[in-house]
């Protein structure tokens, strides 16, 4: 009979220095200054799914919330969600899902940010010149400081799952972390799920990490209907 464990090491909320820098260095600089008070300046970040970017909004909300008014708007918000608190910063990720009110209340805030002291963080799928906003909101955000979220290769993501793994007390040989590496999803987040699928496994059926059970943790990932009790 398998051992049913509650899960007592919950992750850890999105903050900078979880997030493993790789090639966005320079990035991960910038935004710990637009935190501060006094930062006023405006920041586009784009890049693939999976590369970090919500992780990076929330982190930067949740630092700057400490120190100066700050708003995250996040799954499609309304025209009305939207302020601009003098001295404040104001995050809003996946721009290109804006409706044409949004858009319109956006472009308006961009407008008077530079006189009110106010700080912008925007987020989305694409360069600029590939968003699919009106004309005078694409060129604004076309101006602000824009970076790509770059990716980690293959051996900053097998570094990464290592750390993962020992900070969750899980033993994972090389072996695994590259079999992981060739037939698991591509993105981090996805990945690292697979590791915490593997934890559990192994704490329930008190075994080591295997690579049958690596198997197994990976087709729960693309079947979660699979999620099943097997025998020890």
């Amino acid at each position: 009979m398998n051992q049913l464990l509650l899960d007592l090491q919950p992750a850890q909320p999105p903050s900078l220095d979880n997030f493993i820098a790789g090639e966005n260095t320079e990035l991960l600089s910038r935004l710990r200054g637009l935190a501060e008070p006094g930062c006023f300046d405006a920041l586009y970040l784009w890049g693939s799914a999976g590369c970090g970017k919500s992780h990076l909004l929330a982190a930067v909300a949740s630092l700057a919330m400490r120190r100066r008014p700050a708003m995250l708007l996040e799954r499609r918000p309304a025209s009305a969600d939207f302020s601009a608190p003098p001295g404040g910063l104001l995050i809003v990720d996946d721009v290109d899902t804006l409706d044409d009110e949004a858009q319109v209340a956006l472009f308006r805030i961009y407008n008077t940010a530079r006189m009110i002291g106010l700080g912008l963080l925007l987020a989305g799928s694409h360069p600029p010149l590939q968003l699919a906003l009106r004309e005078d909101l694409r060129t604004r955000i076309g101006q602000t400081l824009i970076y790509e979220v770059r990716t980690l290769n293959d051996e900053q993501k097998a570094d990464a799952l290592r750390r993962h793994a020992w900070e969750r007390g899980l033993k994972v040989e090389d072996g695994l972390v590259r079999y992981l590496l060739a037939h698991g999803r591509r993105d981090l987040p996805s990945l690292m799920a697979v590791l915490d699928h593997l934890d559990h496994a192994t704490l329930e059926r008190q075994r080591p990490a295997t690579l049958p059970l690596l198997k197994e943790a990976l087709q729960l990932q693309l079947d979660p209907r699979e999620n099943e009790p097997h025998p020890v």
